[in-house]
């Protein structure tokens, strides 16, 4: 064997041409590196300066196994930018060349920044499978449901028989659980023929605690300076920084041009510290634009602080990401449906102000103070386009952190839970649904990891102890109910019923006529909006379109409301119109409603309890045939 030069796509890991393959490492620590095979010889690597070592293996390719040898150590490791773990972060790594998957995609458009309908999966428990070739075959379901692009939960590899993935450590890495890296192309190859966009959610903000051989490396790839609530962050602004924000940066546009993934979510932004010149983020967020090639890109990210920068422009002080999500229209969504504000929900009241103030401003907080946090909370928004906050009713922390995996829908009356989706379906924010909630579902998502005893009762005692956030949870009672995260059946009581969704049609036409209506209806994409409050639980949205062709959404999520007089501008029909008459009901019968009385009447306004509404104006000429 011996060391080319060669013209690396990536700044580390190994990397298949038509002669060989080529390896490289950064280990600064180190004076000497050696890539052992499986089945031998060994490749002795070059210093090249700055830490990194390199050589070239000829005729090796694809399926190879391998680790390194550090010092002439005994200890082999995996490589920390491995394409593949075919048994886990702590066995062998194995060469891939993705050059061998023929992709039908070539003219693909992408998933631009605005128009999208999101939908959280997480792979291990979308199907009893819990594969990318098994979740694969139900796409076509969601494409006809009118999503138009699926949020991956993380599949960078972690140790164990399952995980959420927010603890991978092999960040090239697809996990071996889900199936094989051609899997999960598949899987990309397959959204893409269906219409469907995929986004990944990476996790750039720490290591998990199991499987990760880092410091064995390069201990300056972990920051000394800053803390997070998860372990040590990365070092994106110390000494030594240089190679770790290559790592991150490479591997963002890696997914996107080796995977064809359509964009990231990127977890928890505020735990990825950056006092450089240039954040991180912006500069990740411009090589996935470059690496995609002229494909429209979607790059959101979470933020529990909700800084508003992080969607603003690099040349007005932001990341230039596409979207952030939104808490605060979760939060108070989940008080109005539940009656609880306890723990983190104690600063939201579910009124509807608050519902107004969200489809108006999407932030609720922008540097108002905030009891939980007792500081300041977000900072203005007012600029940003609405279709940049991600909105949602539930998602996978929400869904596990109400102590028993409960659904949303487990936690109010139907009716009101079908007025709150069409809520999050009208507005103008960009929605998202997790998993099974298009049908309802009555299936748990619950938190579980499986690690090493020791880890494992730590993590219980963590997750216990996160839980006591809630009053209602905090006795013994309530202790009793968090589930064990390392059982097995924790992560089995996760896993979607398909029976189930096939047993309630009416939720999946709820869904998919909204999303129509959402798509249809050019008052759905108008950027003049706004809202008044009509009652206790009652509140208008109007929508404003050029040529009388307006629309209002009517939301009640209390009992039936009179209205006389009703001294609301907004509820008067434009010019020329006598009345609003109702072009689709939460209420509907299909939906499992019981039918809806018309709300503008001579006999003023009648708004009926726990449904929403939404009308259309009516001309006097049509009124008077």
């Amino acid at each position: 064997m011996s060391s080319i030069e060669y013209v690396r796509r990536y700044p580390v890991g190994a990397e298949v041409t038509r002669e060989g393959t080529h390896f490289r490492v950064w280990a600064p620590i180190r004076s000497r590196v050696e890539v052992v095979l499986e089945g031998g010889p060994n490749l002795e690597l070059s210093a090249e300066g700055g830490g990194y070592f390199s050589g070239f293996a000829p005729a090796l390719g694809d399926g190879t196994r391998y680790r390194f040898r550090l010092d002439g150590g005994q200890s082999l490791y995996p490589d920390p930018a491995a394409r593949f773990q075919p048994q886990g972060p702590h066995g062998p790594s194995q060469v891939v060349d993705p050059t061998r998957f023929g992709w039908d995609d070539v003219h693909w458009p992408g998933v631009p920044a605005e128009g999208q309908v999101l939908y959280e999966m997480h792979i291990g428990t979308y199907t009893p499978e819990g594969t990318f070739a098994a979740a694969a075959a139900r796409l076509p379901e969601l494409a006809q449901l009118g999503i138009t692009a699926i949020e991956v939960m993380p599949v960078a590899d972690f140790p164990g028989r399952f995980g959420w993935g927010y603890d991978g450590t092999c960040l090239f890495s697809p996990t071996r659980l889900y199936g094989t890296p051609d899997d999960f192309r598949r899987f990309v190859n397959a959204a893409h023929a269906n219409g469907l966009g995929v986004i990944l959610d990476v996790v750039y903000n720490h290591f998990g605690p199991d499987g990760n051989y880092i410091r064995e490396f390069a201990p300056a790839f972990l920051s000394t300076i800053h803390k997070t609530e998860w372990g040590e962050p990365f070092n994106f602004d110390g000494a030594d920084s240089g190679p770790v924000r290559e790592f991150f940066i490479a591997n963002a546009a890696y997914w996107i041009e080796e995977y064809h993934i359509d964009g990231l979510r990127l977890d928890a932004t505020q735990a990825i510290f950056d006092d450089s010149p240039t954040h991180i983020l912006t500069e990740i967020a411009r090589r996935v634009r470059e690496a995609a090639r002229g494909r429209a890109t979607f790059l959101m990210g979470e933020n529990e602080p909700q800084d508003a920068n992080l969607v603003r422009g690099c040349e007005n002080g932001g990341c230039g990401l596409d979207a952030i999500w939104n808490d605060d229209l979760h939060h108070s969504a989940r008080v109005a449906l539940s009656g609880k504000n306890e723990g983190y929900f104690m600063d939201y009241r579910g009124t509807p102000q608050e519902f107004v103030s969200a489809a108006k401003w999407g932030f609720l907080y922008q540097g108002q103070q905030y009891r939980w946090h007792n500081r300041r909370r977000g900072r203005p928004a007012f600029d940003i386009p609405r279709h940049r906050f991600v909105a949602f009713l539930e998602n996978h922390d929400q869904v596990a952190n109400s102590g028993r995996g409960f659904r949303v829908n487990q936690m109010t009356s139907p009716a009101r839970f079908r007025a709150m989706t069409a809520y999050l379906l009208l507005i103008p924010a960009t929605p998202l649904l997790f998993q099974g909630q298009e049908y309802a579902s009555t299936k748990p998502f619950l938190f579980f990891a499986d690690h090493h005893p020791e880890l494992a009762a730590a993590v219980f005692n963590g997750r216990r102890d996160s839980m006591r956030r809630f009053r209602s949870q905090a006795g013994v009672e309530g202790m009793s109910l968090v589930p064990d995260p390392a059982d097995m059946k924790t992560f089995e009581r996760s896993k979607l019923d398909r029976a189930e969704r096939d047993s309630r049609p009416e939720w999946l036409a709820l869904h998919h006529d909204l999303l129509a209506l959402r798509k249809i209806d050019p008052a759905f994409r108008t950027k003049v909006m706004d809202g008044a409050i009509l009652g206790p639980e009652a509140f208008v949205l109007r929508f404003f379109v050029p040529g009388d062709q307006d629309r209002l959404l009517v939301v009640n999520l209390g009992r039936d409301l009179r209205l006389d007089p009703a001294p609301e501008p907004l509820l008067a029909p434009p010019e020329a119109h006598s009345h609003w008459y109702p072009i689709w009901s939460s209420e509907d019968p299909k939906y499992g409603g019981h039918g809806t009385a018309p709300l503008d009447t001579d006999d003023n306004w009648w708004v009926p309890g726990e449904a929403a509404v939404v009308l259309a104006a009516r001309s006097r000429d049509a009124e008077n045939k």
